[in-house]
């Protein structure tokens, strides 16, 4: 009596693991897809923004190329790792990479934050094009003075002909 009491709880416990197992193969499987389609997205999002494709592949260097094409500084890949900061900074960079590709900070939140996959999609495979970073602070500098080329002595020029004089020995 049992023997046929301890077969029925082997066999029950054999089936329900190998029933889990399924379901963690299926959510193994739909990782793998889901990462597939990452790395497509932003391999052609990089690409648009003039930066090396391959950077998707490279793990924290993406991080640290998606900061670039934000226009934030790379420092901020630091801010990553602190627990809730790190939610705030990325919601900052996915909108500043949306303003950086001309969309508004809506479809940076809602897009490229919450519904990441597609909205990098988007972006990569839409007709968006890059207009450079779109941070406010930290992305390139335009400078506010007029560059000029540091001035020679010049000689002083005659006023007839217009060549310069030669200086009276």
């Amino acid at each position: 009596m049992i023997i046929p009491t301890l077969l029925s709880t082997v066999y029950s416990t054999t089936s329900t693991t190998s029933g889990s197992g399924s379901m963690t193969t299926s959510w193994i499987y739909g990782g793998l897809i889901a990462e597939v389609f990452s790395i497509i997205a932003f391999w052609k999002v990089f690409t648009k923004a003039g930066r090396p494709g391959w950077a998707a592949i490279i793990p924290l260097y993406n991080v640290y190329t998606l900061l670039k094409v934000a226009g934030r500084p790379g420092w901020w890949l630091i801010l990553y790792f602190i627990p809730i900061v790190n939610l705030v900074i990325s919601i900052v960079v996915a909108i500043d990479v949306a303003k950086a590709f001309g969309k508004s900070a809506a479809f940076g939140f809602f897009g490229l934050w919450l519904f990441s996959i597609i909205g990098y999609l988007i972006l990569g495979f839409g007709e968006a094009t890059y207009h450079g970073g779109g941070a406010s602070t930290g992305g390139p500098t335009t400078p506010t003075t007029p560059m000029t080329p540091p001035s020679t002595p010049e000689q002083p020029q005659s006023p007839d002909s217009g060549q310069p004089q030669q200086p009276a020995a």
